[in-house]
């Protein structure tokens, strides 16, 4: 088991390995740890065993490591998965007064942007799947759009993974690579599941949005999305599925009635904390992160039709996005975090994605306003605006 860290840790322990971030390392940063690797001593290889099972039998040749990558949104596509080198731990960011200390802004970049769609071709693609919905097809789907930014400069990701580090230092920040010469980075808000012994815990995150300047309206709207019978609906089909899918692991297991709500810099979303207790210990994170995902917060219900709808809508290939994103080790413990509010970085490209849940009750032009404020994270880290 990974070990946890004291609460009041040594003043920068885990900036420390945020500095020590560079090319060809894998970061992740939890409200439980800050973790760096380096090197790559294994590889998780493709196969016809089911992903966990690969995952554990390679780390069972080696009892003292920990996994660490991305899986992406279809999981029969190849994983991003690796037994480093070498990995090194520290306490939580949001532990290190350090992470308070300002950050450098974004250089003076000049950024070609692209919208792939663009907001009038996605709100199209959102109305139709609306009109399907009230025929009785299907009840929700998730769908993404892209931007994808050309600098005249090569990338510079450390810079980029802290600011959004230090923006965010209570959520899930990642960067790693995922292919060679492409690096997966983002900073994600929602937690899929966590396994600590016995204990797992899930945060399914639906139901968002846009957060306001103004202290009046910020919390004008976080009040409007509480009591939101479309936003609370959304985020009840999401709950009850993370319910159905955790269950079987489980001797108990903890719903709460009622969402609350969490934030981000950029937007606010219905958040509930499902907890339970395990009934099966050879069951390791990553086995039921696997059997969690994807839920109708990335995909939409039923899952098959929304995979069906999103791939005719969609003109691209999601990849890594949606996906998982973590770390696990050879107890079977570990955090897997659903990969939102990210980013693939290529020399000077980046393609950021977002996505926003459809249902029947959704007006086509508010669900576009949503992709763009969630794209406000990333365009922040790097000095763009749409």
């Amino acid at each position: 088991m990974m070990a946890d860290h004291p609460a009041h840790p040594a003043v920068g322990a885990a900036t420390a390995l945020l500095d020590g971030y560079g090319p060809d390392d894998r970061f992740i940063a939890t409200p439980t740890r800050t973790l760096l690797a380096r090197g790559v001593r294994r590889a998780i290889p493709q196969g016809d065993a089911p992903l966990a099972r690969r995952v554990t039998d390679a780390l069972a040749d080696s009892p003292s490591g920990v996994v660490v990558g991305a899986i992406p949104f279809d999981q029969s596509a190849p994983p991003a998965l690796v037994l480093p080198e070498s990995v090194r731990t520290g306490p939580p960011l949001a532990s290190d007064p350090l992470i308070a200390l300002p950050v450098a802004g974004p250089a003076g970049a000049r950024w070609d942007i692209r919208q792939d769609p663009e907001p009038e071709v996605y709100a199209k693609g959102v109305a139709a799947a609306v009109d399907r919905m009230w025929q009785g097809e299907f009840s929700k789907v998730v769908l993404a759009r892209t931007l994808e930014l050309t600098g005249h400069e090569p990338l510079d990701i450390p810079s980029m993974l802290q600011r959004l580090a230090r923006r965010d230092p209570s959520g899930y920040t990642f960067a790693l690579p995922t292919t060679p010469g492409r690096t997966l980075l983002g900073a994600s808000p929602e937690l899929l599941v966590s396994r600590r012994g016995g204990a797992l815990v899930a945060n399914p995150l639906a139901g968002s949005t846009p957060r306001s300047t103004d202290l009046a309206e910020d919390v004008r709207r976080a009040a409007a999305l509480l009591q939101s019978a479309k936003d609370l609906h959304e985020h009840a089909v999401v709950v009850d599925a993370v319910h159905q899918a955790m269950a079987p692991y489980c001797s108990e297991i903890d719903v709460p009635a009622r969402p609350t709500l969490i934030r981000t810099a950029t937007m606010w979303h219905l958040s509930t904390t499902v907890t339970g207790a395990l009934d099966r210990p050879d069951a390791s994170a990553l086995e039921i992160a696997c059997a969690l995902h994807p839920t109708p917060a990335v995909c939409g219900t039923p899952t098959e039709l929304a995979r069906t709808v999103i791939r005719e809508t969609e003109p691209f290939d999601r990849g890594f996005f949606t996906g998982i994103v973590g770390w696990g080790d050879a107890s079977g413990d570990g955090e897997w975090v659903v990969t939102i509010r990210c980013a693939e970085a290529a020399e000077r490209t980046l393609r950021l994605y977002a996505g926003a849940g459809v249902v029947a009750a959704s007006e086509p032009e508010a669900e576009a306003e949503e992709t763009a404020a969630k794209f406000r994270t990333f365009l922040n880290a790097v000095g763009a605006e749409l």
